[in-house]
């Protein structure tokens, strides 16, 4: 928000987006965390937080990326990430629908435990669809992220390194003066 801070609103935009990400992000991190046929509610949870949160995530970038052009790019990027928080959405909404016909459609078994679909189990169309639409929605998020690369080669990060002493130790005896230019080998003097 360095390059517009004279716009309150655009910074609120800003932050609720960060505050979105992080908690995708930590969904992501339950979702790593606990397997789907190990602990279904944790994942599932993770899930929601990632995808669910992490759309939301989307959604708030998009609006500011369309209010930050034409200074940082065009419409184009604005287009760009709208269709893949549209795509995003879509395959969320599938996804969620095909998991209730499924899980519907075979009451009383765990289906976190299924492994193994055969094409004639009832529920196999809904599953295909809903694994599908998973894997749709995890390219949508890796897509979106791609537009940031733009974004990110108009910045350029630099760190210095400033050394202290010339060694690890912080005895008396063996400080060394960086800044005056001795040049004294290590551990000599002292030994």
């Amino acid at each position: 928000m360095a390059l517009n801070p004279d716009k309150p609103r655009l910074l609120k935009l800003n932050t609720a987006g960060l505050v979105l990400g992080l908690i995708s992000s930590f969904g992501l991190c339950i979702v790593a965390n606990f397997q789907k046929n190990t602990m279904i509610s944790m994942h599932l949870v993770g899930a929601i937080l990632t995808f669910g949160i992490g759309t939301l995530y989307i959604l708030f970038q998009t609006i500011i990326s369309h209010k930050m052009q034409p200074h940082i790019h065009g419409m184009g990027v604005f287009w760009v990430r709208l269709c893949l928080g549209l795509w995003c959405l879509a395959s969320i909404v599938t996804m969620f629908v095909s998991s209730v016909i499924m899980y519907s459609s075979l009451p009383g078994v765990d289906l976190a435990k299924k492994l193994h679909w055969n094409p004639e189990d009832t529920g196999y169309a809904a599953h295909i669809v809903s694994t599908i639409s998973e894997w749709s929605l995890a390219f949508s998020f890796l897509s979106f992220f791609l537009t940031y690369i733009q974004d990110f080669q108009k910045i350029t990060l630099r760190a210095e390194a400033t050394l202290q002493s010339r060694h690890l130790f912080n005895g008396p005896q063996f400080n060394v003066n960086v800044r005056s230019g001795e040049t004294t080998p290590l551990l000599t003097g002292s030994i």
